[in-house]
């Protein structure tokens, strides 16, 4: 049996990195409230979210995630427009707080799966894999949300609910492709810091 801890200090610091940025990114339209559309909050979470998946690996990517997401049902004000708490369970938009873990995972999971040195075009693949998984889940979610326990807008219809995610997609499709450009630069330095602090671990 290895004697190594689960988790070294550099895993759970940059895992706390990402909750905090996870916060921080959720946040925009607390100080610009005009970039929420419908029900829909444009926010940098899907950025910072894809960004962690391809930087820490899937299993700490989805961890840091999860920290996120239980962080903020404990109360903490980290959810857009410094929301948390349990109640937020039954907001429409919850679901995309739950795919942020689906999300950094396959992102991770996909740079992981690389047969070698990953390329730039594997993260980039990777991210935007990352940002669809978080609009599919989220969408739907919210959709599902509206139709069964929460109040829902005059007219509501899936289409509808659809159309509220055309407005921050161009960011977000712009921000995925930028995470898997810068990504993988930071990705290489961080292996080989894991390298070394395992060597003299």
């Amino acid at each position: 049996m290895s004697n190594q801890p689960r988790f070294r200090a550099l895993d759970l610091t940059l895992v706390g990195m990402f909750v905090a940025l996870m916060a921080i990114g959720a946040n925009i339209t607390s100080w610009a409230p005009f970039l929420v559309i419908g029900s829909v909050p444009i926010t940098l979470q899907t950025f910072f979210c894809v960004l962690a998946g391809a930087l820490l690996g899937r299993r700490l990517g989805a961890l840091a995630m999860t920290v996120y997401m239980f962080v903020g049902l404990f109360g903490a004000p980290v959810f857009a427009q410094f929301s948390g708490g349990f109640g937020m369970i039954v907001r429409p938009t919850f679901g995309f707080i739950l795919s942020f873990i689906l999300a950094a995972y396959v992102t991770g999971l996909i740079i992981e799966k690389s047969s070698g040195k990953p390329s730039v075009m594997r993260f980039v693949v990777a991210t935007l894999i990352g940002m669809v998984i978080n609009y599919v889940v989220g969408t739907n979610w919210m959709y599902f949300a509206f139709k069964f326990w929460a109040q829902a807008p005059e007219g509501f219809s899936y289409a509808l609910v659809w159309s509220w995610m055309l407005a921050p997609l161009p960011k977000d499709i712009i921000l995925s492709v930028v995470a898997g450009i810068i990504a993988p630069r930071i990705y290489f330095s961080l292996q080989k810091a894991s390298s070394y602090t395992r060597h003299i671990a």
